[in-house]
């Protein structure tokens, strides 16, 4: 066990020496290519865990992928974000930098991977396998948020390097697709050997998924991504299920729901993202219901309360236990409210606090079973495309959908079942997306800052700018369309 914690050092360390603000213009050599490095097995693992703990803090973030979106108001500390307010022009980008350092650390195992020498085969591919999915997951990540992107897949060893241009959004699906091919190729086994919180064959069939649904509905694919998207589900909830009791999707860790998730433990890693929908003591101290909120007396920062629409859109159903699960509003004894927390990923309470210390789960198998729906209700079969959502209706405890079954109709109760099951779980923004290209809604009228901007005459792009700064160390990059006046 010591000797194991001194290669996990040891790779945090390296990890840390690979990570720069932009890797897309890194001039300087890495010194990190010594002879005595990449010699044995024990170090590619300790160099992958080490990228494991990259990949977590790249993760740990609501603004990307959930704050866009229409599930946040501001709470009781702070404001919203450009992100969440969409003030979004060419001064203000963000910047993909923690992501390409994900890219960096696993373009480096597959480069020198063969230089160590592994006893069985079998290991060296389970560690290649988890390498091309984590780097095909930061891929999709990029081109949902920023569109077309550098498609590194090299490490950059130093400034002979050219500097990349961006690749477009068919190219960097392909490449995500490529590369969990790839993995699913090499994966020695179906299951989760490694654990839940390790990339696994289930997982690169759940991404695939994900990537071939945005590459119908988003890229206009046709058809046979739409048939993909249903083989690649049903693929990755082999072995998995839904759990019988939501609330305990959060409430176990690894739970037979549980595809692929990123770890988080005390005291190794806390302060998981919803932190920042929690309230602090001095908010409840007046509540009735104090022990019904998961308040914490540091680390907590109310930052985001649910929005009226998902508040709305958990209540439409009487007996939703998904609702319950979700938040919970600190009220005084004269029904006065003092604040929302939220009650997903609740953490682990203390005698003197919470330790924010929930995995976040990328997939969960109720996640395939809507992708199916969605992927039925997109090729017009909407009969099958309620059979799924049933599914996730009747563990929710509301019963079978018995709405209108026209195309357009299920298709927005699908994206309203989306946010009810997955709220805090990062997908919205993407979901939002997926329904706007598809022309089922329009974000510019869905979503309200976006449309209080386009009201104002503002065209906000639904891709992320590039910061100015990266943009002037490397003259290969162009700026995301729709900027120019902005």
């Amino acid at each position: 066990m010591k000797t194991r914690h001194i290669f996990i050092a040891m790779a945090t360390a390296l990890v840390s020496m690979t990570s720069c603000d932009n890797l897309l213009d890194v001039k300087n050599p890495s010194y990190i290519y010594g002879q005595g490095y990449w010699s044995t097995k024990n170090e590619v693992e300790s160099y992958l865990t080490g990228t494991y703990t990259t990949f977590r803090s790249c993760c740990n973030t609501l603004e990307n992928f959930e704050a866009r979106g229409d599930e946040f108001e501001p709470g009781l500390e702070g404001g919203g974000s450009n992100q969440w307010a969409h003030n979004l022009t060419s001064l203000n980008g963000i910047s993909w930098g923690s992501y390409y350092t994900v890219i960096q650390n696993c373009n480096m195992i597959i480069g020198n991977i063969d230089k160590a020498d592994f006893s069985l085969e079998a290991d060296k591919k389970q560690i290649l396998a988890e390498s091309y999915t984590i780097r095909a997951y930061m891929f999709f990540c990029l081109t949902r948020l920023w569109g077309d992107i550098p498609l590194e897949t090299e490490a950059t060893k130093g400034s002979a390097k050219p500097l990349p241009s961006r690749s477009s959004c068919d190219e960097a699906i392909a490449r995500v697709i490529k590369d969990l091919n790839t993995a699913i190729d090499l994966y020695p086994t179906d299951s989760w050997t490694k654990g839940k919180s390790r990339a696994s064959k289930p997982a690169a069939y759940a991404l695939m998924a994900d990537a071939y649904l945005w590459k119908a509905k988003v890229l206009g694919g046709d058809d046979a991504d739409l048939q993909k998207v249903i083989e690649y589900a049903d693929l990755a909830a082999v072995g998995s299920g839904l759990e019988s009791d939501f609330s305990e999707i959060y409430g176990s860790r690894n739970g037979q729901e549980v595809i692929w998730s990123i770890h988080f433990g005390y005291p190794e890693i806390a302060d998981s993202y919803t932190h920042f929908l929690t309230l602090r003591d001095v908010f409840v101290e007046k509540a009735v219901n104090k022990d019904e909120i998961p308040y914490a007396k540091s680390g907590a920062r109310s930052s985001y309360i649910p929005s009226a629409r998902i508040m709305d859109i958990l209540g439409k159903y009487k007996g939703d236990v998904r609702k319950d699960n979700a938040y919970v509003i600190a009220v005084d004894k004269n029904g006065n409210r003092l604040g929302i927390s939220q009650r997903k990923m609740p953490g682990t309470k203390t005698e003197t606090n919470v330790i924010f210390d929930n995995d976040i789960i990328l997939y969960r198998t109720a996640e395939m079973i809507l992708f199916k729906a969605e992927a039925y209700a997109a090729l017009g079969d909407t009969e099958s495309a309620v059979k799924e959502l049933d599914k996730v209706r009747d563990r929710a405890g509301i019963g079978k959908y018995t709405g209108s079954t026209d195309k357009t109709t299920v298709e927005k109760e699908i994206l309203d079942e989306r946010g009810r099951e997955f709220w805090l779980e990062n997908k919205r923004w993407p979901d939002l997306l997926r329904f706007h290209y598809e022309g089922v809604i329009d974000v510019y009228q869905y979503i309200p800052k976006l449309k209080a901007r386009y009201d104002a005459g503002i065209t906000v792009p639904l891709y992320l700018a590039i910061p100015l700064q990266e943009l002037s160390l490397n003259h290969n990059l162009v700026q995301t369309q729709g900027y120019e006046k902005l």
